[in-house]
């Protein structure tokens, strides 16, 4: 069995552009064993946000994105159910958000974070790095790295960036952006714990094949 350092991200909507069921896609990525899933549909609120986690939890235990009001349900700790307990303790934010709730909210940043097991933030320079460290953030998504049709006209980062980012922090790094097969070792030797990758996820025609071909050997 292959180890996967490959943390997939979600994008219903060029999923479904494809003609494929959401939750079918979900389905394929999540038999083959990505290190993680993160439910990113940044178009819902939080009620269909919500609604859509349940059903993707089903399936599978996800990393829920940005709505931190979810981990703080009531319902969602105390279900006897050990897998729906787990998505509801793995958190990803955006980083401006991270920071507002700790700065804003104090009592609630502090009852959000002794809930989590994991609590994720993209990054996009060694300041955003330091500051996810130092919020409690237990990993980082750096990027993005390579050019990408997801950031037209936005030149990747580079892995001098990579490097740098990874020197910066002792929790682990992730990169994104334009991630493959062909330079997924040079984005290793650059310092990173393993990759996201999201279109290609969504739309590739055999995420198991695609996952394995991105993992170590």
């Amino acid at each position: 069995m292959y180890r996967s350092d490959i943390i997939c991200v979600t994008n219903r909507i060029i999923c479904e552009s494809s003609g494929e069921p959401f939750l079918d896609r979900i389905k394929k990525v999540a038999e083959a064993h990505p290190h993680a899933i993160i439910l990113r549909e940044k178009d819902l609120n939080l009620s269909e946000y919500r609604v859509l986690a349940e059903k993707v939890s089903e399936i599978s235990s996800i990393i829920l994105h940005n709505f931190y009001e979810l981990v703080l349900e009531d319902t969602n700790c105390s279900d006897s159910s050990a897998e729906k307990n787990d998505t509801y303790t793995r958190l990803h934010m955006p980083l401006w958000k991270l920071a507002k709730l700790r700065d804003e909210n104090p009592d609630i940043y502090v009852k959000l974070c002794s809930r989590l097991k994991e609590l994720g933030a993209s990054c996009h320079s060694v300041e955003d790095a330091v500051l996810a460290e130092s919020l409690g953030c237990t990993y980082i998504i750096a990027g993005h790295i390579y050019n990408t049709d997801c950031k037209k006209g936005l030149e990747g980062r580079g892995l001098d960036f990579l490097k740098e980012v990874a020197a910066s922090v002792k929790i682990p790094v992730y990169a994104i952006g334009g991630i493959t097969p062909d330079n997924i070792r040079e984005v290793r030797n650059a310092g990173a714990a393993g990759a996201c990758i999201m279109s290609s996820a969504m739309l590739c025609d055999n995420p198991a094949k695609l996952i394995k071909s991105l993992c170590p050997n």
